[in-house]
């Protein structure tokens, strides 16, 4: 780790799948114990920079920096075991698992292993009703409950950096509200949080910046309001 240097940098980032070019030269620096909101369309490329944050992309160009080192050439599940943890928009579970077995799957770093249960709690502690659920299996659940489960896995991980899209996608207003409202307070410590949204409603007083992103581009950077929220 490089002193004072961003949890996560981004410098001149393209990327795309097949011929196809999404993102065209993105730079973009993530403080430590930042909390960054992309906002933007669909098909602008907000799900596009967090895959290629990871390597789920056909192909990128540029710099991605993790703590001052490069992270550009480092393999998906390697970034993962490093703290690196994209949780996708959807309910990308095991349906025929239980929501104990499909949490336990995102603990598969040995550490994160090793306090499985520890994690566990603390993810029914920020998701109460997945307590209630631990035996059920997951394809049984409504689709409330089934993303609490998708981004408890996510969070099995301890994470540094989450990376999070669009995890209102499909709910219903007050459920999609809790769930951002709940992954805006996350203990970030040292680490950060960049979380994509259509819904700038969702963002304001729970960030410190919203990122526009339009036709792959940066399209403006301005606060969040956490300051604002908390006066």
């Amino acid at each position: 780790m490089s002193a004072g240097a961003p949890a996560l940098r981004i410098g001149a980032l393209s990327a795309g799948y097949g011929p196809l070019q999404v993102l065209d030269g993105i730079d973009l620096d993530v403080a430590a114990g930042e909390r960054v909101g992309l906002l933007g369309l669909n098909g602008h490329g907000k799900s596009t920079l967090l895959r290629a944050v990871v390597g789920l992309v056909d192909w990128r160009r540029g710099q991605i920096e993790a703590d001052g080192a490069s992270i550009a050439s480092v393999p998906t599940h390697r970034l993962a075991r490093r703290g690196i943890v994209l949780i996708p928009q959807g309910d990308s579970l095991f349906p025929g698992l239980s929501v104990r077995d499909n949490l336990d799957a995102g603990a598969f770093a040995p550490a994160s292993w090793r306090r499985r249960k520890e994690r566990r709690d603390l993810v029914c502690t920020i998701f109460p009703h997945l307590g209630e659920r631990m035996g059920q299996i997951v394809g049984t659940l409504s689709g409330g409950e089934r993303r609490m489960c998708s981004i408890g896995r996510g969070l099995m991980a301890d994470a540094r950096i989450y990376l999070v899209d669009e995890p209102s996608l499909g709910l219903a207003p007050g459920l999609a509200d809790s769930i951002v409202q709940t992954l805006c307070k996350l203990d970030l410590g040292g680490g950060a949080l960049v979380l994509a949204e259509q819904n700038r409603a969702l963002l304001d007083g729970r960030i410190d910046r919203i990122v526009r992103i339009h036709a792959g581009k940066v399209a403006g950077i301005e606060p969040g309001g956490i300051a604002v929220a908390e006066a």
